[in-house]
């Protein structure tokens, strides 16, 4: 009987000291937070071609769920300055007359990521690696202010970035991102400037950013257990 209650406690007691060790690896924590920031741009009435012709500062704050080495979720906010004229544009508007507009924007999302290697330090049975490209899509919500006024849609952001782990925690990022809005207002009151009339995907205004930035692993997981949650 003794003997029963001794067997039964060492997965306990292996949990416990398996805690220091788990944290060399690179499956151990099952979350991270960071920020990070850099510069946007605009697609719109007021620019059709060059994304980042009048480059504004943007700003991010984000928090990630991982569920392995290949796989994760995130939820971010974005903050960023926009800016156009039309004088930049190939073509002229029927009015002739040059408009431009300057105004901020804040985005709200979910994106899944999914890295093309197994990434992380330690577990050499797992091939991790500490760099890995990575891709990211999910749905949100853009809020725009321009001339006192402001205006909210739906949006669909797209990632394409890098990731590197100079130590356990710790994880650089580049991040390039276009994120499509379904509305005309980015560029406040600048719609329609061609006579033609926007719809929920016609005709509606896009945003990028290309950031760097830095998020810190904590939430360790008891792998020894086979606890993930």
């Amino acid at each position: 009987m003794p003997f029963n209650h001794l067997r039964a406690a060492i997965p306990a007691v292996a949990c416990v000291l398996s805690l220091p060790v788990s944290a060399q690896t690179g499956d151990t924590y099952r979350f991270d937070a960071g920020a990070g920031a850099g510069m946007s741009g605009y697609l719109g009435d007021a620019n059709s071609a060059n994304l980042f012709r009048r480059p504004g500062f943007a700003g991010y704050a984000q928090g990630r769920y991982i569920f392995n080495p290949r796989t994760a979720v995130r939820a971010q906010v974005t903050g960023m300055r926009l800016s156009g004229n039309t004088s930049d544009l190939q073509n002229v508007t029927p009015s002739l007359e040059n408009r431009s507009f300057s105004s901020w924007a804040a985005g709200v999302d979910v994106r899944g990521e999914f890295n093309f290697f197994p990434y992380g330090m330690g577990e050499t049975y797992l091939h991790l690696r500490r760099v890995t490209p990575y891709l990211a899509a999910g749905v949100g919500v853009t809020t725009s202010g321009c001339d006192g006024k402001s205006y909210t849609a739906m949006s669909l952001p797209l990632s394409f970035g890098v990731k590197y782990k100079p130590s356990y925690r710790v994880n650089l990022i580049a991040e390039f991102t276009m994120a499509k809005v379904f509305g005309d207002h980015l560029d406040g009151e600048l719609t329609d400037l061609n006579g033609i009339r926007s719809t929920f995907i016609k005709n509606t205004d896009w945003y990028s950013t290309v950031t760097v930035g830095m998020t810190y692993e904590f939430g360790p997981r008891c792998v020894a257990c086979n606890r993930i949650d």
